[in-house]
């Protein structure tokens, strides 16, 4: 007997799934889907006609989140609560963007380690994931209240330089949100996607996209060839955008009024931005900006908000300078420049670029929304609706290896195309440690234990080396067959030793989807344990490493010092009893403010040893 679907809300008949393309921005991000009667991409619009939600969360008092419009005033009134640009933390620790630490005015963890870095908000500690889920929520929710009908599946796009880390961060924030990722796939490739290139399979075209948002610029070149889509090169500036431009017009009103700064007036400086972006987008199709500010007459011309851009638009053109040498190319060979980013609609950005390329740039598709249009193409290709390109085959679910807590790695994420290859590095945890167990799992879940084990074998070998300097890498190889190659290398010391697993490894459609069904609704509890999991691992750690740098150096330190170590040690041994990540994580940011003063101390004082001429014992340090 078939099954017909009605939807309660409205009483209507439910559409087949419907799968939802999502542009996760640094600025703003919205949703599109392939529109039932036209079947062309279309963002998804609330009654106001907005498309966009910008990428700000904003925390009350109480914990609550609010995303989106909603957040937005409290950039200025309440900065230290309130979040923004998240995606450029994605898959970065402290280290990676600590010299960019001035640009965020919330609280960023400096834990000065490689794990990923964490942003406190009162006594909560959230990821970079935990943030981007609150994004995609919103996103979800949205796109529920328009469409009638549930939302758990989606495309989402990320910049065409993103790392696997930082691939799989945005995976992990759409499983959070309680999202099945179908498919992470470059802007660049969805813009294309969006201007109908690369559906014809005898297409070959070379193609720049350039996308200048409102935080951040990049410019890729592409190679689309036979339906298949090769990032060439990409080049950019993440630290670069429509705010700067902005910026400018602010600067040069500060100037004329002769105001040094606007930070103890947080009611003006807001408008006064407010009424630079107005300024920049009146000047697009007018030679003069005229309004009120603070009682007095403010203007800009066309001709000086030109001059003041220049410098900041000729550094995107840098960028697009080294994009062509890196792919080995002359702008002769470009096919098309497409545009990307609401701030390429400033008619100056547009004939500046057009200008470098030698022709007419393609802005036919709104830049705002283009990546999102094109990330709803392949969500509609993916759901088997387009018949015109061909899909390669996939891997059905996630492989990875276990980690230390039991925690489940992802190397090769599901719906990978097959052949494919990934790898990433691990070290020892134990000084002289001569193996390591490498234990291969399938699944979605983010403990091991709820994952299927396909294989392990251990490293051997490994010579002699204190914990931390041994360099493992690990690399899956899946190839046309479907047959993974798993392969362990000590790179040091050049031992190696490889495991085959054979192909499908023997699993029903249904249980298939069975385990992607037990990921989404176990998503929050998972991400809570591995969370807590991982906050463990780092106290463990950071135990571990004040205990032996004591052990070492308590002749250099005074009695209070010792004191309040041992009392801070005390303390997150406590907390991680407690099983509370917040208040493990609190209790090792608490050792580490302690501990850090005098281990930079002691450091100093070895160094200084050094430069008299003495020697310098390892042991020592």
């Amino acid at each position: 007997m078939a099954k017909i679907g009605i939807n309660i809300a409205t009483g209507s008949l439910q559409q087949p799934e419907i799968i939802v393309g999502i542009d996760l921005g640094t600025t703003n991000s919205l949703v599109a889907i392939i529109h039932p009667d036209t079947k062309q991409p279309t963002a998804l619009k609330e009654f106001d006609g907005s498309s966009i939600v910008p990428s700000i969360v904003h925390f009350d008092a109480f914990g609550n989140a609010e995303v989106g419009a909603q957040a937005k005033p409290y950039l200025e009134s309440d900065p230290q609560n309130t979040i923004f640009s998240a995606k450029r933390l994605m898959g970065k620790s402290y280290k990676d963007i600590r010299e960019h630490q001035d640009f965020f005015a919330y609280k960023i963890i400096d834990d000065n380690r490689d794990s990923l870095v964490k942003v406190q908000v009162g006594n909560q500690f959230y990821s970079p994931i935990d943030l981007s889920s609150f994004i995609l929520s919103e996103l979800k929710k949205r796109a529920e209240h328009i469409l009638k009908t549930p939302v758990t599946k989606a495309v989402i796009t990320v910049p065409a330089y993103f790392n696997d880390t930082q691939r799989q961060a945005t995976r992990d924030a759409g499983k959070l949100a309680g999202l099945d990722v179908l498919r992470i796939i470059n802007e660049p490739t969805a813009a294309s996607l969006a201007y109908g290139l690369g559906m014809n399979p005898t297409e070959d075209k070379t193609i720049a996209v350039y996308d200048l948002g409102g935080g951040t610029f990049d410019i890729s070149i592409l190679k689309i060839s036979n339906g298949i889509f090769e990032v060439l090169s990409t080049n950019g500036d993440t630290y670069l955008g429509g705010d700067d431009l902005d910026r400018a017009i602010i600067e040069y009103w500060m100037k004329q009024w002769s105001l040094d700064n606007l930070d103890q007036h947080t009611q003006l400086k807001q408008e006064l931005r407010l009424a630079a972006e107005k300024a920049k987008i009146a000047l697009s199709t007018q030679s003069i900006f005229e309004s009120e500010f603070a009682g007095e007459k403010i203007s800009i011309t066309k001709e000086v908000f030109e001059t003041l851009i220049q410098p900041i638009v000729q550094k995107t053109i840098q960028c697009c300078e080294k994009a062509m040498q890196d792919a080995g190319l002359t702008v002769a060979v470009i096919d098309t420049v497409l545009m990307v980013g609401g701030s390429t609609r400033v008619p100056f950005v547009k004939s500046t670029v057009s200008e470098f390329f030698k022709q007419v740039v393609n802005d036919s598709v709104n830049p705002d929304e283009v990546v999102a249009l094109g990330a709803a193409v392949q969500a509609d290709i993916l759901a088997g609706n387009n018949q015109n390109m061909l899909l390669l085959d996939i891997t059905p679910l996630s492989l990875g290896i276990e980690t230390m807590g039991g925690l489940m790695d992802v190397l090769l994420p599901r719906n990978s195309k097959i052949p494919t290859q990934a790898g990433r590095q691990y070290t020892t945890q134990k000084d002289a440690q001569s193996g390591i167990n490498i234990a291969i799992y399938q699944g979605e879940r983010d403990l091991v234990k709820d994952n299927r084990k396909l294989g392990a074998f251990t490293l051997t070998g490994i010579p002699a080396m204190p914990a931390g300097l041994p360099k493992v890498e690990v690399t899956f190889l899946i190839n046309a067959d479907g047959i993974l190659q798993v392969k362990a290398k000590e790179l040091r010391s050049g031992v190696a030793q490889t495991i085959e697993i054979k192909p499908q490894y023997g699993l029903t459609d249904e249980e298939v989807e069975q385990r992607l069904l037990e990921s989404i609704t176990h998503a929050k509890e998972d991400i809570q344990k591995r969370a807590l999991v991982e906050a463990s691992t780092e106290a463990e750690q950071m135990l571990d490493v004040t205990e032996k740098f004591i052990t070492k150096n308590s002749a250099l330190l005074s009695p209070d010092e010792l004191k309040q170590t041992a009392l801070a040690m005390q303390a997150l041994q406590l907390a991680i009893t407690m099983e509370d990540k917040n208040l493990i994580q609190t209790k090792t940011e608490e050792l580490n403010d302690i501990s850090r003063p005098f281990a930079e101390r002691v450091m100093d004082q070895a160094i200084s040893s050094a430069l008299k001429g003495k020697g310098i014992d390892d042991k020592d340090l």
